[in-house]
C-alpha cells in the first residue's frame, strides 16, 4: 500500500503558484510545517481520497472535520443533486433555511436562536461583534493557540506568561484591534483569574474552542472550565464556545453537551454545512433579539442560507440524529489511538496521543499537552518524518503537529487496522 509518482501535482503546484498566493487558497494546504508539495485531489469516496496521479489515500483530515459521514455519503449526494435541480441561489428565504435553523436549535439546547453565514470566520467575527453590542463592553478574552478564523480581534501574539494585552500577529490587522483582545495560555487558571481581576470590568466575553483543534487536540481540564464560567457570570461577561469544529463532531449536541455547559453564543460551522461552505452563530433569545434586522447589530450576506449548503447540512444533521453514531465513533477513534500508543512504546519514540471523541494529535513529546507551549516544544521534524512516512504508505492525517485529525463513520475496523500496521511500520523506521 504504497503511493506512485505525484508528478501531476508537482505539476499542478507549479502552475498554481502563478496565480495563486503559495499556491493554495489556505496557507496549511502548502505543506509548509511538513515540507514536500500538497497533493492535488481529484476525487474522494467514504475514507479515501484519490490525488491526480491516481493514488489513494486512508483519508483522516475529512476536508478538516466536516465530513464525519464520509466523503459523497449517498443519502447527502442525492439530496445535494435533487436542490441543485432546483437551482442553487435565489437571494431569498426558503423552507430549507427554517429547517435547518429548527434542526440546529433542537440538537444544541443553548441555541434558541441561530443566523446562518458563509463561514468559521464569519460566524466567530459576528459573535464576538454582537458580544460586545450585548455587554456595552470593549474587551475579549481568547487564549493562546485557539484559532477562531482570520478577523482582526483574533490575529494576535500568544501570550508571554502573564494576562497582557497583544500586538497584532498578521500585518495588516491595526493595534487598536488587537489592544482590545487579550489572550492568554489554555488551561491556566491561575492566568484566568489574573486577567479577570484586571479586564473583568471591561470584558464583553470570552472566547474559546472547547477542545481546541489548533494547536492539535487538547481537552480543557474540569477546573478550568468550571473556573472560566463561574468568573464570566461573576463579571458579566459572556461566554462564546467556537464549536465551528467541534459542533456535532464529539457528541449530538457539541461540546457542550459533553461537558454538560450552556454557553451564551456558539459558533458552528463543518458539520453544520455538511462539508459546504456554511457556518452559524446563536444563543439565548435576548442576545440574538439584537441581530438586524430585529436589532441594532448589522450582519448580512448575499449567499447566507444558500440552498445547497442548507441542504447538505440539514441532511447530515438528520443522519447524525437517526443513527447517533457517536459512541461507535469513540470506540474507534480510541482503538486507533491507543494501538498507535503501543506502536510508539514499542519503537521507543515519545509520543503523547490526545484525543477527545473522534479527533485525535500525535504530539511528540514525552509529557501531556495542556497549552500551546507545551505543543510548540514537541518534536516537529520527528512529526514531519512521520507525515511523510504515512503519505508514503497511502496514509493522510492532517500535514501538522498543531492540527487535529478525524475519524468518520466510513472508517472500518478493517480500515484502522490497516492504519494501525502503517503507523506501526513507520514509527519503526522514524
Amino acid at each position: 500500500m504504497t503511493r506512485s509518482n505525484i508528478s501531476k501535482s508537482q505539476q499542478l503546484f507549479s502552475r498554481a503558484r502563478q496565480v495563486i498566493p503559495g499556491g493554495v487558497n489556505s496557507p496549511v494546504r502548502a505543506f509548509k510545517a511538513v515540507g514536500g508539495q500538497p497533493l492535488f485531489i481529484k476525487s474522494a469516496g467514504q475514507c479515501w481520497v484519490e490525488d491526480v496521479d491516481g493514488n489513494r489515500y486512508i483519508d483522516y483530515v475529512g476536508s478538516w472535520g466536516p465530513l464525519i459521514l464520509g466523503h459523497a455519503h449517498p443519502a447527502v449526494l442525492e439530496a445535494l443533486k435533487e436542490a441543485a435541480g432546483r437551482g442553487w441561489s435565489y437571494g431569498a428565504p426558503t423552507e430549507l433555511e427554517v429547517l435547518l435553523a429548527e434542526k440546529i436549535c433542537q440538537m444544541v439546547p443553548s441555541i434558541n436562536r441561530v443566523r446562518l453565514v458563509n463561514s468559521g470566520t464569519e460566524a466567530t467575527m459576528s459573535a464576538v461583534r454582537l458580544a460586545r453590542a450585548y455587554s456595552g463592553r470593549p474587551f475579549i478574552l481568547k487564549f493562546d493557540g485557539c484559532y477562531h478564523g482570520h478577523g482582526d480581534s483574533f490575529l494576535v501574539k500568544a501570550g508571554s506568561g502573564v494576562a497582557t494585552l497583544n500586538l497584532p500577529d498578521s500585518p495588516g490587522v491595526p493595534e487598536g484591534f488587537a489592544a482590545q483582545t487579550i489572550s492568554i495560555p489554555f488551561n491556566n487558571q491561575e492566568l484566568l483569574d489574573q486577567a479577570f481581576q484586571r479586564y473583568g470590568e471591561q470584558l464583553a466575553g470570552v472566547i474559546l474552542e472547547p477542545v481546541t483543534g489548533n494547536m492539535g487536540v487538547i481537552v480543557p481540564e474540569r477546573s478550568f472550565l468550571d473556573a472560566l464560567f463561574r468568573l464570566a457570570r461573576e463579571y458579566g461577561a459572556l461566554v462564546i464556545f467556537d464549536e465551528v469544529m467541534t459542533g456535532f463532531r464529539l457528541a449530538r449536541g457539541g461540546a457542550q453537551e459533553l461537558f454538560s455547559v450552556q454557553p451564551d453564543l456558539t459558533t458552528l460551522g463543518k458539520i453544520a454545512g455538511g462539508g459546504l461552505p456554511l457556518a452559524a452563530f446563536g444563543g439565548r433569545r435576548e442576545i440574538m433579539e439584537q441581530v438586524a434586522p430585529e436589532g441594532p447589530v448589522y450582519q448580512a450576506g448575499t449567499l447566507s442560507g444558500n440552498p445547497l449548503a442548507v441542504t447538505a447540512g440539514l441532511k447530515t444533521l438528520e443522519i447524525l440524529d437517526q443513527t447517533n453514531p457517536y459512541l461507535e465513533l469513540e470506540a474507534r477513534t480510541e482503538r486507533l489511538c491507543a494501538a498507535l500508543t503501543r506502536a510508539a512504546e514499542e519503537a521507543g519514540i515519545p509520543l503523547h496521543v490526545a484525543r477527545c471523541g473522534s479527533m485525535f494529535t500525535g504530539f511528540f513529546t514525552d509529557r501531556p499537552v495542556r497549552n500551546f507551549d507545551d505543543a510548540k516544544r514537541c518534536n516537529l521534524e520527528r512529526f514531519s518524518k512521520f507525515f511523510n512516512g504515512l503519505l508514503e504508505r497511502s496514509v493522510y492525517i492532517a500535514p501538522s503537529q498543531f492540527e487535529a485529525s478525524f475519524v468518520s463513520v466510513a472508517h472500518t475496523d478493517t480500515v484502522i487496522d490497516e492504519t494501525v500496521e502503517q503507523m506501526r511500520t513507520v514509527l519503526r523506521n522514524l
